[in-house]
Formats: structure tokens, C-alpha cells, sequence
């Protein structure tokens, strides 16, 4: 399929049998040359990108012939990389690569590696491509392959928005050894970053942040699975609670054909809430069996919010209204401490007692 890019890149559609669609694009992302001189423009570039990228299901790789730390952590120089960055900050994509280097340049005797060949997808995608360039050839550049998974019912149209990773699933005894894979990886590509100390720049640390913050997310994209948060992401939500729900709409609608009573929706009804009451309710027992000392006082804090840290103004007898914390104190301890009327103080200290004890700041 033809969309421009004068043969750079290719497009292939695919139709499964069960009907899913999956579309391929290969890209060679470089300058043409012409009698051996470089031209100035990349026909890749040149695609048209808006109709190729409306499909839903869809896996770019080739040639980018890009350096950048967003998909290179041992990147040398920026170079050639904001159309690819554009690419993907436009269309929600992310790359899918083990951080391998797939192009190995000699130059002077010396010999570089870049990571310019790669996948890059969707995350609806992502979590089912599987990369690898272990295999070597005679030129310069790794093979690059993908394996996707396909999820049983996959092509269901699910309407969902990313919103989080399921990190105790990955922690489970199930997934104990993708967990220490997950943990192994991260720490090989995290060990190949600069140590940052006292000496670095504002500039230094804010790129850091930033390649921390692509990475990571990217590395949980990878060994996690993703999940949308919403009121069936509870920790209580159960499958006995989600069949019950299903009830309740069924005999709500029903109720509306004529086909059921009300009091059957009101019986449907109380039977959820009283089963959501009790999976809340062993949710917190198990919580509170197992939790640490700083968990229990974190949830307590969820349970009850502070109040608001403020108080109104204030407004002296003679009108004068304190608004500082240091005019507030100044005005209570007038009222609660009124100076003594003159003549009284010096009658009380000659007649001493303990009821007329001058009181000083200190005290206070």
C-alpha cells in the first residue's frame, strides 16, 4: 500500500482469519544520495504519516538511522532524532527494544555501537512484542526481531485507557522469575548512566530525571501488565462481585420491558452492596494483619484528612482585624491576659499573693 515516503516506507496490512487487522510499516529513515552526494531531505519523512498511523493495531520498524537517549541509554551526541520524537510523542507511541545496540560503525580503526534500529508501537501492543537482536550478519546492522501474542478473544472492541501497571501482580509467586528478570534489566541499563554527585549541573540532573522517568515507564510497559483504574480496579472487586453487578443490570432492564418487579431489583441490589461491604471489610482485615507500622498510619491518613490548617481572621474589641499568625497570637494574649488597670499592679505587688504574679512573655 502506497502513502508516499517514494519507496522508503512500506506498508502491508494484514487480515487474521478471525478477523483482527495488524498493520506492518518498515521505514528507512536517510538522506538519498545522488552520485554520491547526500540530498537534503529524507523521502521517509516526507509519508503520509496521518493515514498511515489510523490504524489501531500497528508496529513501525526499520532503519531510523536516529540517536537519541529516549530509545539509546549509551547515546552519543543527539542527532537526526526530532522527527522520530515527534512521531512518537504525537501518536502516543513507544518503543520496544532490550537497549542492545543494533549498528556497529568503524571509523579511524575504532569501532562504535548505536541503537538505530528498533520497533516502535502502541501500547495496546507493546505488552504483547517480543524483540530480540541476538542474530549477527555481515553488515553493520542486527537483525531485529518481533514476535507478537495474541490474547485469546483478542479483537473484542474494548474501549480502555492506560492509567497504571499491575506491580503486585508482577511481584506474585507466579511471576517470580519475570519479576527478578524485570529487576535484572533495569539494573544493567541503569548502571550504564553517569553517576550523578554534589559537582552536577541543574541541566544534568533534569536530563537524568527525564531519562528516568522514559525509561522506567517504557521498562513497565514491558514487564508489567497495564491496566486501566477505575471502580472494578479495586482491591476488593472480586469475580463473585462482577457476576452480581451483571444480575443487577439484567434484572434492571428487564424491570423496564415489564418483565420483572421492583422489588426484585430492590433484593438484587441490597445483595450487592452487602457483598461489597464484605469483600471491603476482609480486604481490611487482611490489610491489617500484614501491614507495617507506616502502612497503618499512611491508610489512617486516607481514612481521616487532616483538616484545613487555617483559621479565620480575627477582630479585636476595639476593631482591628488579625489576619498573620503573628497577629492572631498577639490578639489572643491580649484577651486571655488583659494588662491591669493602673494603680491595681502596684496595690497587688505590695499586698502580694500568688493570683497577681506579673506574667511575662516567656511564660506565655
Amino acid at each position: 500500500m502506497d502513502k508516499g515516503g517514494d519507496g522508503d516506507v512500506q506498508l502491508f496490512d494484514i487480515r487474521y482469519p478471525s478477523g483482527r487487522k495488524m498493520r506492518l510499516v518498515n521505514v528507512y529513515d536517510q538522506l538519498r544520495q545522488e552520485g554520491g552526494v547526500r540530498s537534503q531531505g529524507r523521502p521517509a519523512q516526507t509519508a503520509r504519516w496521518s493515514e498511515i498511523m489510523e490504524q489501531e493495531k500497528i508496529l513501525l520498524g526499520g532503519d531510523w538511522n536516529a540517536h537519541s537517549d529516549r530509545w539509546d541509554p549509551q547515546c552519543p551526541p543527539k542527532r537526526d532524532a526530532n522527527f522520530l520524537e515527534n512521531l512518537m510523542d504525537e501518536y502516543n507511541l513507544i518503543n520496544v527494544t532490550d537497549g542492545e545496540e543494533t549498528h556497529m560503525n568503524i571509523r579511524n580503526g575504532e569501532t562504535t555501537g548505536s541503537l538505530i534500529d528498533f520497533f516502535i508501537t502502541k501500547a495496546s501492543v507493546a505488552d504483547r512484542l517480543e524483540t530480540s537482536t541476538d542474530l549477527a550478519t555481515t553488515s553493520g546492522h542486527a537483525i531485529v526481531c518481533a514476535q507478537l501474542r495474541w490474547d485469546k478473544g483478542e479483537g473484542a472492541k474494548v474501549a480502555r485507557k492506560i492509567t497504571g501497571w499491575d506491580i503486585d501482580g508482577l511481584k506474585s509467586e507466579k511471576e517470580e522469575e519475570n519479576y527478578k528478570k524485570a529487576q535484572k534489566e533495569w539494573k544493567d541499563k541503569r548502571s550504564k548512566r553517569p553517576v550523578l554527585d554534589e559537582n552536577s549541573g541543574e541541566d544534568e540532573l533534569q536530563k537524568e530525571a527525564e531519562w528516568i522517568q522514559r525509561n522506567f515507564v517504557n521498562h513497565l510497559n514491558r514487564c508489567c501488565k497495564r491496566i486501566k483504574v477505575c471502580t472494578r480496579s479495586k482491591r476488593w472487586w472480586t469475580v463473585e462481585i462482577a457476576e452480581n453487578r451483571k444480575i443487577l443490570g439484567s434484572i434492571k432492564r428487564a424491570r423496564k420491558k415489564g418483565e420483572a418487579l421492583q422489588q426484585q431489583v430492590k433484593k438484587q441490589r441490597s445483595n450487592l452492596r452487602r457483598m461489597i461491604q464484605q469483600a471491603k471489610t476482609e480486604m481490611w482485615r487482611k490489610f491489617l494483619t500484614s501491614a507495617t507500622r507506616d502502612q497503618v498510619w499512611q491508610a489512617l491518613r486516607y481514612m481521616k484528612p487532616g483538616g484545613q490548617q487555617t483559621t479565620k481572621a480575627l477582630k479585636s474589641r476595639s476593631g482591628e482585624v488579625a489576619e498573620s499568625w503573628e497577629e492572631k497570637a498577639e490578639l489572643i494574649k491580649e484577651e486571655a491576659f488583659p494588662k491591669p488597670l493602673k494603680g491595681v499592679e502596684r496595690k497587688a505587688q505590695e499586698e502580694g499573693g500568688e493570683m497577681w504574679k506579673k506574667i511575662t512573655d516567656e511564660d506565655i
